[in-house]
């Protein structure tokens, strides 16, 4: 084929969309994920791409030619997602955005100085925990090893607490619970669900208890929360079902059990629906 006559195309002729409808290619563009608040959405195009979201460049391609994009609880119903190439290339893609659905929880039984706290030596020791989550989110590991998707981090447990659910802690409303709360016995073995880089890894957290942190490329960074032992160190690579702790109910917690959590630069993100999900493969077709 003439390579004046080929145009990079990526996946199929379509992508299945986080509603379950089917949305065309754009030439140089290849998107598929889960289109809805709390979602995410894969791409792929042309190698060390500049990525804009809504008119902001917030991330670069890989060398691969792979991205990431995270939508918020709040996302607005349309996000534009364009691409431009090192050598001049622009294409964009506008996406519908499916609202979310969260429910409201209520927890009580929790320590009070886990929902209000007061004590001064105590809010300086939070504020002192929150610059060193501050500082581990601001990772960003230039690769894409979110490409092949992610799997559950524990191999046997029962949801009981959905992502984005609107919180009543103790009878006091909290901001939404941006986690999935996995209950598993105590000492349940802890799987990395996707290669990656430790960001941090921290035991003895006011609420987080045993955290752990993993950046798997461009910011995308998953949290393990209320771990009873951490088996891993801060920068230290991890693969794809490596242990990296175990389940505790260190923190603020009442029982039991793994809060994973994810984030994209400053968005927060529903990790189960990147469970079995893979970015797009490259084809080339004829113009």
């Amino acid at each position: 084929m003439n390579p004046a006559r080929r145009h990079l195309l990526i996946g199929g002729a379509a992508s299945l969309v986080g509603g379950g409808a089917l949305a065309q290619e754009t030439p140089g563009l290849a998107l598929n994920g889960e289109w809805r608040q709390g979602g995410f959405a894969f791409g792929r195009t042309w190698p060390r791409a500049l990525i804009f979201v809504d008119g902001e460049a917030l991330t670069t391609a890989s060398d691969a030619g792979l991205f990431v994009v995270g939508f918020d609880r709040d996302a607005p119903a349309s996000v534009q997602i364009e691409a431009r190439g090192p050598n001049g290339q622009t294409t964009r893609r506008t996406l519908t955005i499916a609202p979310g659905r969260f429910p409201s929880t209520t927890v009580n039984g929790l320590p009070p100085s886990t929902v209000e706290p007061s004590d001064p030596a105590l809010l300086a020791r939070i504020q002192r925990e929150v610059l060193l989550k501050t500082e581990a989110f601001t990772s960003r590991v230039a690769g894409d090893d979110f490409r092949d998707g992610f799997d559950w981090p524990l191999a046997s447990y029962r949801v009981t607490s959905q992502w984005g659910s609107q919180r009543v802690l103790n009878g006091t409303p909290a901001r939404p619970h941006y986690g999935v709360d996995m209950a598993a016995p105590q000492g349940s073995i802890i799987r990395a669900p996707a290669d990656g880089r430790i960001a941090m890894a921290q035991t003895g957290m006011h609420f987080e208890g045993g955290l752990t942190l993993i950046d798997h490329g461009q910011g995308l960074i998953t949290a393990y929360l209320h771990q009873s032992r951490i088996d891993v160190t801060a920068g230290q690579r991890v693969s794809r079902g490596q242990a990296i702790g175990r389940v505790g109910m260190t923190g603020r917690a009442t029982g039991p059990h793994l809060c994973w959590r994810m984030k994209w630069r400053d968005r927060n993100l529903n990790p189960a629906l990147m469970v079995g999900r893979r970015a797009p493969e490259v084809v080339y077709n004829q113009l």
